[in-house]
């Protein structure tokens, strides 16, 4: 087995550590509207390295196991908003299919997805984003309004697509598209929350499919027994996160409904930098 370098006491840790990540991960899922994707990949990503899983399906495996996280994360936050009354209904109508063709596209080229590439997007997004939040420029915009036809679907597509490909939610995106478009940020996370939900199911079915032959090239080394994985998804990873983060996603939801419009601002601003930063060192 591919744990068979790791004592009880590194089991342990890299178990405590799990839990945790899923209670900042839910708690951060209700706050920014976001599936905690940015927080989950990179910290399954040391734990798969730990555990002896091989470079070649280690990023795709934390990839697929976060969106499967993600899915009773979203669902939980997603109500939590609904019931506040603060989800933009009208947006999901516009954008549930091409945010499904989106994500199914990224599920069949995530393999062969150059990793370079969409890390210097994310951050390109992520500051983008973060820049335009903490500086509160109102000016800052593209419009009044979303736009109709063509070009919202457009916008649907790119979401699903470089969502499923970097394991997230899609909330980054809609929370930058949401205020550049000067809707709310309080909408734009509780919209956000409702489209993880649409982003991370498929998502993760499609790395179920997408991993599914990849045990075969790997005999040897078991390398997706160790997270006892179906296709690209682990459920190890899955089963030790999902409980906290299911606990705190409510509360990230009442945090957020407490602060202010700038408070929320300023927070989800600095996240973001933080999240870009993390990236961009990873570039180096």
């Amino acid at each position: 087995m591919a744990t068979a370098g790791l004592g009880v006491s590194e089991l342990s840790e890299l178990v405590l550590l799990l839990v945790a990540v899923g209670a900042l991960s839910g708690f951060l899922a209700g706050l920014f509207g976001i599936g905690g994707g940015a927080i989950l990949v990179p910290v399954f990503y040391e734990c798969f390295r730990l555990a002896g899983v091989p470079l070649e399906v280690r990023m795709p495996l934390c990839i697929g196991t976060s969106l499967a996280i993600i899915i009773p994360t979203s669902i939980s936050s997603f109500r939590a908003h609904y019931l506040r009354g603060a989800v933009d209904m009208e947006i999901l109508k516009a954008w549930w299919l091409p945010v499904v063709t989106g994500v199914i596209a990224g599920s069949v080229t995530a393999r062969y997805a150059p990793e370079r590439l969409f890390k210097i997007v994310f951050v390109m997004v992520a500051w983008s984003a973060a820049t335009r939040l903490l500086l509160a420029r109102d000016t800052w915009k593209f419009g009044e309004d979303f736009p109709k036809g063509p070009l919202m679907r457009l916008y649907g597509l790119v979401v699903g697509l470089l969502s499923t490909l970097m394991g997230v939610g899609g909330g980054l995106f809609l929370n930058l598209l949401m205020t550049f478009y000067g809707r709310p940020i309080h909408q734009a996370v509780a919209t956000s929350s409702a489209l993880a939900v649409l982003i991370s199911i498929p998502g993760a079915l499609g790395y179920v499919y997408a991993g599914w032959p990849v045990a075969a090239r790997f005999p040897d080394t078991a390398a997706l027994q160790l997270p006892f994985a179906i296709g690209y998804v682990s459920l190890i990873g899955a089963l030790l996160v999902m409980p906290t983060s299911l606990l705190t996603a409510p509360l990230g939801v009442r945090a957020a409904h407490a602060m202010s419009k700038r408070t929320l601002e300023m927070a989800f601003g600095t996240y973001l930098f933080i999240v870009g930063g993390r990236f961009v060192v990873s570039l180096l």
